[in-house]
């Protein structure tokens, strides 16, 4: 049976390795106890181990088939780094702010295939994206994405289930759009907008940074992904951000030096915290817009998801999860075997790949409703 090592037990990271181990043998790991505590019901192996350090991650994934990258994304592109000089194939979900390009060498010189932002935004809709403009002029492509409590509780109507500082990176990294085939830059959470949604009514979005890859590796002249929220929410987060709630550079408290991101973050949790218990859903629309066969042609994807009272996988950790875990298995079977780092547009350019991904994610209830104009 091949070996699966999974770097990071958070709650996508669990969801992950409890997926693989109905094929696989799957070992967990993270520094904290209390992650790993939370797959004791599972065949998973759990191994403790402080994944900062750069030989603690060579050591790990030594003897493994595919290694599966779940760690925070200021770890992510170091560990990505290691694990690819030790040779082994990775998929990955830490989106990390560094370019992954950067390691494209190395992975090719080794050897090995290392799809990242393999998730469900990044992730999917890059597949969708790289699908369609291998076979279509893509003009528009446009990504609205979102995961939110169905308990709207005041002031933030928000549950995290990622880190907070993860999260408050997407407040404050500045988000980058195509338009007319020249990059904009504009600070995150600029030009909000309300968008209705059968599912669940009116969302407001705002400009994310969220194309990563996609500025590079696609020459479509409009693209842009914008961060679904509750109306309101916005609000609350830009009177924090402009207030230097969010701020970096170190002030001094009652004689020590603190990062203010900090203390925001540690506060923060406590309100965005996603308990077990929390009903949940994720939300996307994505239009891809061009010319097919010489016609106008518009595609239009959906997807809702939410909690699996059954397994209690959270929404976020399924959407997440299963796109990054039925890679994983294409990667393993030899199915996807481009070498050098490959965002998700490059698998999803493989309709044989795509198609696999999309009906694993469908017999998961995990599924992504097109229509066509």
């Amino acid at each position: 049976m091949k070996k699966i090592i999974v770097l990071g037990s958070g709650m996508v990271g669990r969801v992950m390795a409890a997926d693989l181990a109905a094929d696989f043998e799957v070992t967990a790991v993270d520094i904290s106890p209390v992650n790993l505590d939370g797959l004791q019901k599972t065949p998973v192996k759990r191994l403790r181990v402080d994944l900062s350090d750069a030989a603690a991650v060579r050591d790990v994934v030594r003897e493994c088939d595919l290694v599966v990258g779940a760690v925070p994304g200021s770890m992510g592109f170091a560990t990505l780094r290691e694990v690819i000089a030790a040779g082994k194939d990775i998929v990955d979900i830490s989106f990390f702010p560094e370019d992954a390009f950067l390691l494209d060498d190395a992975a090719r010189k080794t050897g090995v295939t290392a799809v990242v932002d393999c998730g469900v935004a990044p992730g999917m809709s890059n597949m969708i994206l790289g699908y369609h403009a291998a076979r279509m002029a893509v003009g528009r492509f446009e990504c609205y994405v979102g995961g939110l409590p169905f308990r709207r509780e005041f002031p933030f109507e928000y549950k995290a289930p990622f880190s907070p500082a993860d999260v408050i990176e997407e407040y404050t990294r500045p988000a980058r759009y195509v338009e007319n085939g020249h990059v904009v830059v504009k600070p995150a959470l600029s030009d909000v907008e309300n968008m209705d949604f059968p599912e669940i009514g009116t969302l407001e979005a705002f400009n994310s940074d969220g194309l990563r890859s996609l500025l590079a590796t696609m020459k479509v002249p409009n693209m842009i992904e914008k961060t679904l929220r509750y109306p309101g929410h916005v609000g609350h987060i830009r009177a924090l951000r402009d207030s230097g709630f969010f701020g970096l550079e170190e002030i001094e408290v009652r004689g020590r030096s603190v990062r203010p991101l900090d203390i925001t973050s540690a506060v923060l949790f406590k309100h965005w915290r996603l308990h077990e218990e929390d009903d949940e859903f994720t939300i996307m629309r994505i239009i891809v817009e061009g010319e097919e066969n010489g016609r106008p042609k518009r595609y239009t994807y959906g997807l809702f998801d939410r909690r699996d009272r059954t397994t209690g996988f959270s929404s976020m950790a399924r959407t997440t999860g299963f796109p990054a875990t039925a890679v994983a298995r294409l990667v393993l079977a030899g199915k996807f075997g481009r070498k050098g780092v490959c965002p998700p547009e490059f698998v999803g350019s493989d309709e044989a790949s795509f198609r696999a991904v999309l009906a694993e994610l469908a017999a998961k209830n995990v599924v992504y409703n097109q229509t066509a104009d």
